[in-house]
């Protein structure tokens, strides 16, 4: 079987979306607003909770959030002014509906709901201790390993035991939990994953984007800080910072390619972030031709940036289908062929007799790049040469995306000369990590100010599961990750 969608099976995958709102009436119905706004961060399944005062009610689904969470039935199964949910793509665990998020259980302090974005990084460890003291997981997700340790936790309040959980994790984690008590929203303390709070009405809200925010009429109040957790009981909001302080490292892929464009994310747009750093790439890799064209649709504000700062006309020289969704046809050499057209077509008479740019966001394992350039030679073009508006990917990343193992990663196994061979583009060039950071206002110093471990391999935390594991356990652990 064959998905008509190429392009984007060769693109890192983010790893979910979470939404949060506490004392709004037809919360739920808001949080299925929210999640659609989240959809680009995990297009696998989909979940909502919510708490009426009394009861937890929990739906969860495969698929999107459309035709699940747009039904009146499901909604009204969900009562109650206090909701949470989660859009999943996932990174560890199976693809199955016991792993959908919210993970929901009952502890001795009450119902316990949480949905959280990112990955920790010694969740194996962890699992197999509390598996000796007696716990029983009841998914594969690392999600559960903190239901678990809050469970055993020996702390008497539940915000201590939930500290005493997250003081044992190490990775990445955006939280939302929802408790009888209230709601708590949360980052790690190097503040990988991101999380935004805002306000409608009298209502709290909480997202992975602002764009959310957006959606739902909410105004954008602030980010949750790195190591801060946010309690919300009722109308009452305290904030918390029971963690050690250190230089925040958050995702510098969310300003490249994860978050939507027209989301703000540390203060910039997203937009106007790409928008820069394809004028970097405009500056550090000039090349004489005709149009710039970007790979769609993550690769438009670069190309934009591109064709601004270069002076080269951009041109829309690859047409996107937004009707083809993951269609599967039968193999075949003349029928994958047309199946790859449903999703992408070639401009043709645009792009006949022309020296072209490609402009995309990032090169994986290069089959995406090679299928482009293909297209464009068919289409007639006379020179295409491609232009990332991101570093070499040379490194996996062990937060919470779906990256395939290192051997996989064209750029860990070749130059760029090997690279642009294997494309069989005319010429080949990356934006500098000195680029990246200029285009996020930003230098790249002895301490960066970015996580940007999966261009540089400069991890910001240990890993303890992936140093630990044997190459049988390793084997095991990338199986589970389920592109």
């Amino acid at each position: 079987m064959l998905t008509t969608n190429p392009f984007d099976d060769d693109k890192l995958r983010e790893e979910c979306g979470i939404f949060g709102v506490s004392g709004a009436d037809g919360a739920a119905a808001l949080t299925a607003l929210g999640l659609h706004a989240l959809q680009h961060r995990g297009q696998e399944a989909a979940g909502i909770t919510s708490f009426d005062g009394t009861l937890f009610h929990t739906h969860r689904a495969m698929g999107h959030v459309a035709g699940n969470f747009d039904r009146d039935d499901v909604i009204r199964g969900l009562p109650g002014d206090v909701a949470c949910g989660h859009v999943r793509y996932s990174t560890t665990g199976e693809t199955a509906l016991r792993n959908v998020q919210p993970l929901y259980a009952d502890l001795s302090t009450g119902g316990f709901a949480i949905a959280h974005n990112g990955n920790i990084s010694n969740a194996m460890k962890l699992r197999r201790e509390l598996v000796r003291r007696g716990s029983i997981f009841q998914s594969t997700s690392d999600t559960e390993t903190i239901i678990h340790l809050v469970a055993t936790s020996n702390y008497r309040t539940l915000l201590d035991r939930f500290i005493d959980a997250l003081k044992q994790v190490e990775g990445a984690y955006s939280l939302i939990v929802m408790t009888p008590e209230g709601m708590i929203a949360c980052r790690d303390p190097l503040g990988i994953r991101p999380l935004v709070m805002g306000r409608l009405d009298g209502s709290v809200i909480f997202a992975s984007e602002t764009v959310a925010l957006d959606v739902c009429g909410a105004t954008f109040e602030r980010a949750v800080e790195p190591g801060e957790l946010v309690i919300v009981q009722g109308t009452e909001i305290r904030s918390i910072h029971p963690f050690q302080s250190v230089a925040p490292r958050p995702c510098i892929f969310e300003w490249v390619y994860f978050s939507r464009p027209d989301s703000i994310a540390g203060d910039q747009s997203v937009y106007s972030v790409r928008k820069e750093i394809g004028a970097q790439l405009a500056h550090e890799a000039p090349v004489d031709a005709d149009l710039v064209i970007p790979v769609p649709d993550s690769g438009v504000p670069a190309a934009i940036g591109y064709a601004q700062a270069s002076g080269i006309p951009f041109e829309l020289g690859i047409i996107r289908s937004h009707y083809v969704g993951r269609t599967f046809i039968q193999p075949g050499d003349k029928v994958r062929h047309l199946g790859v057209k449903l999703k992408h077509n070639a401009n043709r008479a645009l792009i006949q007799g022309k020296k072209i740019v490609l402009i995309d966001d990032s090169i994986v394992r290069g089959t995406t790049s090679l299928k482009i350039v293909q297209m464009m030679r068919e289409a007639g073009a006379a020179e295409v040469h491609m232009r990332i508006a991101s570093p070499p990917t040379r490194h996996s990343c062990f937060y919470g995306v779906d990256t395939p193992e290192r051997a996989k990663l064209l750029a860990a196994k070749l130059d760029l000369g090997g690279m642009t061979d294997f494309i069989h583009a005319d010429s080949l060039s990356f934006v500098s990590i000195e680029g990246l950071y200029k285009a996020l206002n930003a230098a790249r110093g002895d301490a960066p100010s970015y996580c940007d471990a999966c261009f540089t391999g400069d991890y910001p935390t240990t890993l303890t599961d992936h140093d630990e594991t044997s190459p049988v356990d390793q084997f095991q652990l990338l199986a589970e990750r389920v592109a």
